[in-house]
């Protein structure tokens, strides 16, 4: 897709978007065989249900079907969320990875996990989880030090807030 018709689409969906409370994070177009397929991205602080989901998704393709912006072809529209791996490339996207466990490559070189503890507009303060029995440590991460930046799923955290009850 060209940087001319991505920023096209963009200028179109991101109102509509945004008036329903969600950022556009990602437009796509991908052909599959005679068949493209559209694929929007959105998300919010809040993070967005399914009712949500289908409300942008039945706006935008009203829009699209008005303004024959994907052109005469057949289309496939799809609108979701970020995946849970998700890459983190703006500054929204570290605040809404508050308290996850988020993979580093750093460019002085090496990676670090981590869990982002708080975010300022310099950087994040991390809590780097300790292995064999030792204590974690904090350690503050500069953005200009991030070259990449990836959440990671955690299949078995324990859950702090009911620990902290408890």
């Amino acid at each position: 897709m060209s940087t001319t018709q991505s920023e096209r689409l963009r200028e179109l969906l991101e109102p509509l978007v945004t008036s329903q409370g969600l950022d556009l994070e990602e437009i796509e177009v991908d052909s599959v065989g005679r068949k493209r397929v559209l694929r929007v991205v959105v998300d919010s602080d809040t993070g967005a249900d399914l009712d949500l989901i289908a409300d942008v998704s039945r706006a935008l393709s009203a829009k699209l079907d008005e303004t024959n912006a994907m052109g005469e072809g057949e289309y496939t529209l799809e609108v979701g969320t970020p995946g849970a791996e998700r890459p983190l490339t703006e500054h929204r996207h570290y605040v809404r990875a508050m308290d996850r466990l988020v993979k580093f490559q750093l460019s002085e070189g090496g990676e670090l996990v981590a869990r982002i503890l708080k975010v300022d507009d310099e950087g994040v303060d991390t809590e780097v989880p300790g292995v064999k029995g030792r204590k974690a440590t904090a350690r503050r991460i500069a953005f200009d030090d991030i070259v990449r930046a990836r959440v990671q799923v955690e299949f078995s955290r324990k859950d702090n807030k009911k620990e902290e009850e408890a």
